[in-house]
């Protein structure tokens, strides 16, 4: 396989996984403090929206790279 073909794979697969989920989700750490031996940390849970347009754009240019591809292989 080429590299532009697993290229196309690849968007394909995040515009198909965009798609379903939605987003995704990570922890940050904010603050952390210590007093004595006590250490008090916050931590925040973020969650980043991919819109719908976004996931089908990328997957459609994977679609389009695969086929751009195989027609000129």
């Amino acid at each position: 396989m080429n590299t532009v073909r697993i290229a196309a794979m690849v968007l394909m697969g995040l515009g198909l996984l965009g798609g379903l989920y939605g987003g995704f989700s990570y922890t940050r750490q904010t603050s952390t403090t210590e007093l004595g031996p006590l250490t008090l940390s916050v931590q925040e849970r973020q969650r980043v929206n991919v819109p719908v347009w976004a996931g089908v754009g990328t997957l459609v240019l994977g679609g389009g790279l695969l086929l751009w591809s195989s027609r000129r292989s």
